[in-house]
């Protein structure tokens, strides 16, 4: 194989794991933290052809997990993690312990776990149900081992305030204002 072509492939083989579904950053775990939610509840999940948006991470009701993963067409699967238990709203199917829905023209796959379920939604008809169904089944913890992630940071010290006042400028008034 010619360089070139080896490093073609390296390259496509590095760019293919992005938004694969692995881990979270530090810093987004930190920024969901940040929001109130709880690292038991930070998951993961692998959807072909999408990528989670990791700026749309962050917490879903008390303590709760919310995501997107979004698709190069625009289109979009909301990730919901929440404790307590599922109550079905709309055309309920069971499946197993789990919920297929479907309500409002959206759809959505929930795996109910022991204290949480966990819910993929997107408008009707843009995923086959069984995709969603394997994405929100093998759903993996995003926390690393599970374990909890490092607390927030302290707040930085800024070093440019005055240490007396508030920092604003002084604008002294002149006519008209």
């Amino acid at each position: 194989m010619s360089p070139r072509v080896a490093v073609v492939f390296l390259a496509f083989a590095l760019v293919s794991g992005c938004g694969s579904g692995a881990a979270l950053s530090q810093a987004v775990i930190d920024q969901a933290r940040r929001q109130g939610a709880a690292p038991d509840l930070m998951y993961v999940v692998d959807l072909p052809g999408y990528e989670l948006a990791e700026m749309s991470v962050g917490a879903v009701g008390d303590d709760g997990f919310g995501a997107f993963y979004t698709a190069p067409d625009g289109k979009r699967v909301e990730m919901r993690i929440e404790r307590g238990q599922y109550k079905c709203s709309g055309t309920c199917e069971r499946d197993g312990d789990n919920w297929f829905t479907v309500k409002d023209g959206l759809q959505e796959y929930v795996a109910v776990r022991k204290g949480y379920h966990l819910r993929l939604i997107c408008d009707v008809g843009q995923m086959d149900r069984s995709v969603l169904k394997e994405a929100a089944e093998g759903a993996r913890p995003a926390v690393g081992d599970g374990g909890t992630p490092a607390p927030p940071p302290s707040p930085v010290e800024r070093g440019d305030l005055p240490k007396n006042g508030d920092g604003a400028p002084i604008q002294p008034t002149g006519p008209g204002g």
